[in-house]
């Protein structure tokens, strides 16, 4: 009994052993079928992403062969690829309503052959469909070579109408050119949504008449009230003011004679005096008459 158990605690304690020398015991297994799971998974991921990219790839493709497509069967030209355009505002990207708005457009050309810039036009268009125009100017003729590897600078204004400040509306710039065979290109150099600046300095026709209104309402308003009171003093009775002679102190008398002056004296005297009998009116009267 001794020596079988002496047996058993050797074959336990070799077999341990035994496994971890070889390696390959059960956790080795597991440690193993694990790494290839994850070795596949890995395999089946970068699969998927190669496929991902492929389907992105062809999706992209597919529209910009159906933008192509509708682009030819609208029959709009579109831009060279030789060809190069630029824009500058000159007085920045304001625009006032009733004022020039000035810009310069550069084209350049890339390409190996000749480019003829037929003309420049711009348009204000409704923002949410900018096949509705709102403002439509007048297209400027260029007609100018540009040679290979040379550059243009075109000029052109326009004045946005007054109703339109305040609102915003979209502007559109295209430059129309072709090449020496013939075909024919159209760049969009601004193809933005912009707001037209409202006046605010000055005064507008609207002002300027109501003004001109109020001015000559306050005239005839005059007018009328002058004519009211003419009328009215015409229609009154004219009061009759009789003078008397008690305010004497304002009479320049030093032009009269002193004797007449002396003889006029008395007789206001004497008709200021009580009355005389007729017995003192009769020397008296002969008394004048004597002298």
């Amino acid at each position: 009994m001794a020596l079988l158990r002496n047996l058993l605690l050797l074959l336990l304690i070799a077999f341990p052993v035994t496994l971890l020398g070889n390696g390959r015991g059960p956790f080795a297994a597991a440690q193993d079928a694990t790494e290839d799971e994850e070795a596949i998974e890995d395999s089946v991921v970068e699969d998927d992403d190669d496929e991902a990219e492929v389907e992105e790839d062809e999706i992209t493709d597919l529209i910009e062969e159906k933008e192509e497509e509708e682009d030819l069967s609208s029959g709009e030209p579109k831009a060279s690829p030789n060809g190069d355009t630029t824009i500058l505002f000159v007085k920045g990207e304001d625009f006032p309503a009733n004022e020039i708005v000035k810009f310069m457009v550069g084209f350049t050309n890339k390409g190996s052959e000749d480019f003829i810039v037929e003309s420049l036009d711009a348009s204000f268009r409704y923002p949410q469909d900018y096949q509705f125009y709102i403002q439509n100017f007048t297209a400027l003729s260029l007609n100018t070579i540009v040679p290979p590897q040379r550059q243009a600078t075109f000029e052109y204004s326009f004045i946005p109408a007054e109703p339109m400040g305040g609102r915003p509306f979209g502007l559109v710039i295209n430059l129309n050119y072709k090449d020496a065979n013939g075909n024919s290109f159209q760049d969009a150099v601004f193809n933005q949504t912009v707001t037209i600046i409202e006046r605010e300095d000055g005064l507008d026709g609207e002002t300027i008449f109501m003004y001109l209104f109020l001015g000559g309402l306050g005239l005839l308003v005059t007018v009328g009230l002058h004519q009211l009171l003419e009328s009215r003093k015409r229609k009154r009775p004219t009061q009759k003011v009789e003078m008397g002679t008690s305010n004497q102190n304002d009479v320049d008398m030093s032009w009269i004679p002193p004797e007449t002056l002396s003889q006029i004296m008395q007789s206001r005297r004497d008709k200021a005096s009580p009355r005389r009998s007729p017995r003192k009116r009769a020397q008296k009267r002969s008394a004048g008459s004597d002298e």
